[in-house]
Formats: structure tokens, sequence, C-alpha cells
């Protein structure tokens, strides 16, 4: 039998390498040229067929074994955040005001290590095995461009799975759950406009600061009053901008929040609901408005045989006891938009310890000893789907 703990160990030390590469030149969505050409040089140094520019900055690699079989993805996502990085480590990064905040830096890297550890032991398996690079995973989204582009055909994918370092689980676990694992999210800006004047004679304005108060008071109890108790849904007023001094009524008032739901009904519904709340308040209160809504990503679903396969990859990884069932997230991921498409499974490595460094914060960090088991995980779980055995 393969002993693919020893190959991933023996990788480590290049895994890390990519991941402080990456590190150190995180790039925004969309312009992830560095990162782009970084992990493409990786790529073909590992022998694989590499197609770039795919929606503008993804990576494709493929790994064809010439034997008939199904083709599984893996999906790795590539940009940075706006965040000024506060670690103090050797490889921060070099670019102000840019950060690898969120772990993505660590998904190439164990995208990479899969990438040679699955091409050496290529006479094992069957089928194909492509490995994906995506663009503004942060936003806006580059998952849904992608596969317009077409880069779930030649070859046709038939399976899909990625990974995501999670602090709310202890280092070392694997969190795997079947069925709705991440929220569908969408965001919208409203923009109030009422009639500006002294603060001193309001009955002759048209206030959008108190017509804004009232939109958010009646958004809220849509979650309440529009939405079965049964399905979990979040509706946030985040921003709310108007007026510069203390006696003057504006003219206008933006809001801006977001909502979330893994009810896929629900979420198609968000627009049409906030609408109607929106309308009817402002044309009560005399006040014009517009509603910029935009859909986001889709709810993150698991497949049951894809997350029972990636179990049992685990049992090989680590001890039962690790491996867990995380509980749902109203976080959201654009690898809903692959797993949409084909059955697969997004899995949760756990990187948490007493620090709890938080995602999306200017000092996250991690122990880099989970990106060999990143990488022993994967191959096992391409072993189990391509294995010529199968």
């Amino acid at each position: 039998m393969l002993d693919l703990k020893s190959k991933a160990k023996e990788l480590g030390p290049d895994i890390i390498g990519y991941r402080r590469d990456l590190h150190r030149i995180p790039e925004s969505g969309l312009a992830e040229h560095k990162t782009s050409a970084y992990v493409a040089l990786q790529l073909r140094k590992i022998g694989l067929e590499v197609h770039t520019g795919i929606a503008g900055t993804g990576v494709k690699a493929v790994l064809r074994t010439g034997r008939p079989g199904p083709t599984l993805m893996y999906r790795a996502d590539m940009d940075g955040l706006p965040i000024q990085e506060q670690t103090g480590l050797d490889w921060a990064s070099t670019h102000p005001g840019m950060m690898h905040a969120c772990g993505h830096d660590a998904h190439m890297a164990m995208a990479l290590g899969t990438a040679a550890l699955v091409t050496s032991i290529a006479d094992q398996l069957r089928g194909n095995m492509v490995f994906v690079f995506q663009p503004a995973e942060e936003g806006p989204g580059g998952a849904h461009t992608m596969i317009q582009e077409g880069v779930l055909e030649n070859p046709k994918v038939d399976e899909a799975f990625g990974f995501h370092l999670w602090p709310d689980l202890d280092h070392g676990c694997i969190g795997i759950r079947s069925g709705p694992l991440m929220a569908a999210m969408s965001r919208f800006q409203i923009t109030i406009r009422g009639k500006g004047g002294h603060a001193a004679m309001p009955h002759k304005c048209v206030d959008p600061v108190d017509t804004g108060v009232q939109v958010i008071n009646a958004l809220q109890r849509l979650v309440s009053g529009k939405i079965s108790p049964l399905h979990p849904a979040v509706l946030t007023v985040a921003s709310f901008q108007a007026g510069s001094t203390f006696n003057v009524v504006p003219d206008q008032a933006q809001l801006a929040g977001t909502t979330r739901t893994f009810d896929r009904e629900t979420w198609s519904a968000w627009a049409e609901r906030i609408e109607q709340v929106v309308s009817g308040v402002c044309t009560s209160m005399g006040a014009a408005y517009s509603l910029d809504f935009h859909s986001g990503f889709a709810p993150l679903v698991n497949d049951s045989g894809a997350a029972e396969r990636m179990r049992r990859a685990a049992a090989q990884v680590v001890s039962r006891e690790r491996i867990q069932v995380p509980e749902r997230t109203m976080g959201g991921e654009d690898m809903s938009f692959f797993l949409d498409k084909v059955p697969g499974c997004y899995v949760f490595l756990g990187i948490g310890d007493q620090r709890k460094a938080a995602l999306h914060s200017p000092d996250f960090d991690f122990d880099e000893s989970i990106l060999p088991l990143g990488v022993e995980l994967a191959a096992g779980y391409a072993l189990l789907a391509l294995g010529r055995t199968q």
C-alpha cells in the first residue's frame, strides 16, 4: 500500500516554501498576476499541462493518466485581503495594505503539494486530475466566470473538492459535513432620497435618516415574520451613512448590508422581499429610493457520497475522534458554484490553538504542520476516487 504520509512529509519543506512565497505576494481579486505566474511556474515544474488566463488570472493544470476513468478536480482560491499585516513574520506580506489573512496561501500550497504527490503516483491512478486555482473568492467571485469559460470541460469534471483552514476546529482535526455547510450570501445597498433642510423645521423636510431607521426596523422583521423558523436566515444592515452636521437634515442616506441563508428558495426571494419593504416604507414617508442588490454566492452543499469518501480518506490520516462534523456557518464561499455543477466535498482543516487567531485579522497565522496533513488527505481522497482498483 502506498505510504502517502511519508511522501507528504518528504514534500513538507517544499509545501511550506510554497506557502511562504505566496504569503509574501498577496493580491486582490482579479489582480492576482504575481500569484498566478508563481502557481503556473510551479505546476510546469511538476510536469503538468497548464492553462492560464481563465477568468483573467485563474490557472488550470491537468494530470492525464491515459487510462479511462473519472476526472477529479481540486480547487484552491488565490486572492488576498485589503488588510495591513501585523504578524511580524519573516515571510510577511511585501505588498502594503494587502495580506493573506484567510488561508488562501495555504490552500494554494496544499494544492501544489498535492499536484506533486499525485503526479508521483500517477501510475496508480486512472482518469484525470484537474487542479484549479481560482481568483477573487473574497469578491467579486471567480468561480462562476471560470465555469462560464469552460474550466469544468476538457476533461469533463465528474467530482470536485477543496479545503479551508478553520480556527474553530482544534489543530489537526478534519471537519466533514454532508449537505449544507456554508450559507448563500447576498449584498445590497439602498439609497434613500428625501428633501433636506433646517433641522429646526423638520416639517418642511423629507428626512432620509428617519426613513432609513424605519427601513432597517422593517427589514429586521423579514426574518422573524416572513421566513420559516426552520430555515436559519440572517439579514444585517451593517452601514448607515447620512448627513455631516448637527443642524441640517440631509437630502439622502445610504444603507448597506448582507443576507445569509442555507435555503435556496429563501436566497432567491431576498431581492423581491427587500424591494417590497423598502418601497412600502419610502412611499409612506414621501421619500424616493434605489436598491442595488447582488445575489452573491449560492449555498455550499456537500454531496453525501463524496463526504463519505472524504471520511474514509481522513480515517487513514488521523484518528477517528479527530474526524468531526463541523457546525454550519453563515459565511459564504463561491466553491458553491462548482458544487452546484458537479458533486463534491468542501472540508475544514482545523488550525485552532490557544491563540485562536481569527480569519480576516491582521495577526492571522497558523501552525504550518497542517499543510502536509492536508496534502496527505487530498492524495488519499484522489486515490479513493481514481485508484486503478476502483
